[in-house]
């Protein structure tokens, strides 16, 4: 299921490590046609419009309007058989040489936050960094990974996937979503990424993508405060000037119930969130 280039995952991991680790504004990488084109667009033939199924998430909220599948419910046997391969000992080894993590790396059999996600025309996702621990394995998130499906995506329609810089001072890297190409980065405390403009696709369009994530028991301190180490929810940040004062208001809301609430209710509120 891979581009012939990229058969040879141990050749490529080796030539891609550097790159990957010495990248700015945080370790990342984004590669085209990384798959065997065919065998992908059998995936995109299984991807459902999310609005429409029962066993779904919707984010709607100042800082998101976006939909997600949950689990595998939603995943035909090409993508079933797509990402059980992202989640093999192979494509883990790869993944661990690219991005130099040390601790083992372990894939994520539930897909919490990830799977099939959508954004339908004027959705977005705002600023963020990214839950640091598994609701339910309670381990350590370190690595994303991004694929796109979006097939003659003209970049007038948006939907661009934006690294920020650590202190959130600008935009680092712009990356369009076309169709074959993934991106991923590691995950940190300073690892700010979205994509916070309204899409401007045609109706009839959407912003398509398959997310997975990768994790490891417990993680280095330097990157995470110990305060912050066990956080189970999403940290969105406003780009100054630029997002609505109801934003910066609500995501006060949010910091505060995390510092006062107890963890088990946060997990409740993210578990019914979840259903």
């Amino acid at each position: 299921m891979l581009n012939e280039k990229y058969a040879d995952l141990n050749a490529v991991a080796k030539a891609l490590a550097e790159k990957y680790q010495q990248a700015d504004p945080f370790p990342n990488i984004y590669l085209d046609e990384f798959f065997d084109p065919e065998y992908l667009k059998g995936v995109l033939g299984e991807f459902p419009d999310l609005e429409k199924v029962k066993d779904k998430i919707y984010y709607k909220n100042p800082n998101e309007d976006k939909l997600a599948s949950k689990g595998e419910a939603q995943f035909g046997p090409n993508t079933r058989k797509l990402v059980h391969f992202l989640n093999s000992q192979i494509f883990l080894e790869f993944l661990q040489e690219v991005t130099g993590i040390e601790e083992t790396l372990i894939p994520d059999p539930y897909f919490e936050g990830g799977g099939f996600h959508q954004i339908k025309p004027g959705g977005f996702l705002k600023i963020h960094v990214d839950f640091h621990k598994h609701r339910r394995m309670q381990l350590s998130r370190r690595l994303n990974l991004l694929i796109y499906l979006n097939e003659d995506w003209d970049e007038s329609y948006g939907g661009h996937f934006e690294l920020w810089e650590k202190d959130m001072s600008a935009c680092a890297l712009k990356i369009a979503p076309f169709f074959n190409r993934i991106a991923m980065f590691s995950t940190t405390g300073d690892s700010w990424h979205g994509h916070p403009e309204p899409l401007s696709c045609p109706p009839d369009r959407s912003r398509k993508s398959l997310a997975l994530y990768y994790y490891t028991n417990g993680r280095p301190e330097s990157e995470l405060s110990k305060k912050d180490q066990d956080r189970i929810t999403t940290t969105f940040r406003g780009r100054g000037g630029q997002d609505s004062a109801k934003m910066t208001v609500y995501n006060t809301a949010v910091n505060f119930a995390n510092k006062v609430l107890p963890k088990s209710v946060i997990k409740l509120i993210k578990s019914k969130r979840n259903t």
